[in-house]
């Protein structure tokens, strides 16, 4: 990551309320950095490869990793949001407990204990996806945006800052508009999409406000890496 990239997400942390919990997707060399930044908080990882996870909890007994099973394909990606458009108000619903969910979408093999955390920051650094059969990001941004939005109500805060990396590419952009929302992004810069999401009701059956389904046309000038690949 960038320097600029590194000071929007730390400068979150800092702000965050003791203890936060910090979610990230994807084991990076930023690794570390982010358990030191939340020494004070939770710190949780998730990864695709299933050895590298184990390989750093081995020699990193701080760290708390988990592996993930990604069945996603970037080239599926639009019929995917096809798909979440038709099972909103089922399977794929905006808020819910997504371990006993069978939406494509939805991570649902974590241990129990994760879908009862409220998160207050969540970056999306991963899986791979920078070429067509690539797990792609539209798994984890559809995770953090449920996570966002099925916070319980208790003494904290009801919004998430949710960071999506490499969001100059075409489809980080397209899921993150349809699933953390245009209205929720705050800041860019280019290679960084910095979202807060709000908490919302249980019989919520819409992502956004407003509607998405002319989002997909206006990426011009946006990399591709199902095209480019």
């Amino acid at each position: 990551m960038s320097h600029n990239d590194l000071k929007l997400i730390t400068d979150v942390l800092r702000k965050c309320p003791s203890p936060c919990n910090f979610l990230i997707f994807g084991l990076t060399h930023e690794t570390l950095l982010w358990r030191a930044l939340n020494n004070h908080g939770r710190t949780v990882f998730v990864d695709e490869n299933r050895y590298y996870a184990a390989y750093v909890e081995e020699k990193h007994p701080e760290i708390e990793a988990y592996d993930v099973q990604y069945t996603t394909k970037l080239n599926e990606m639009q019929e995917l949001i096809t798909m979440v458009r038709e099972q909103s108000q089922n399977e794929c619903r905006p808020v819910q407990n997504l371990l006993f969910s069978e939406c494509k979408l939805g991570i649902n093999d974590l241990p129990n204990q994760f879908y009862d955390v409220d998160w207050n920051v969540i970056l999306v650094d991963g899986p791979r996806g920078h070429w067509p059969t690539a797990p792609g990001r539209m798994a984890s941004i559809f995770t953090a945006g449920v996570l966002a939005r099925s916070k319980k109500v208790g003494g904290g805060t009801t919004k998430t800052h949710v960071f999506v990396h490499d969001y100059n590419m075409k489809e980080q952009r397209v899921c993150s508009e349809e699933f953390l929302c245009r209205e929720n992004l705050v800041e860019e810069n280019g290679m960084l999409g910095h979202f807060v999401v709000e908490r919302m009701e249980e019989s919520s059956v819409h992502f956004c406000r407003h509607n998405n389904k002319s989002s997909n046309n206006s990426t011009g000038g946006i990399k591709s890496a199902s095209s480019s690949a």
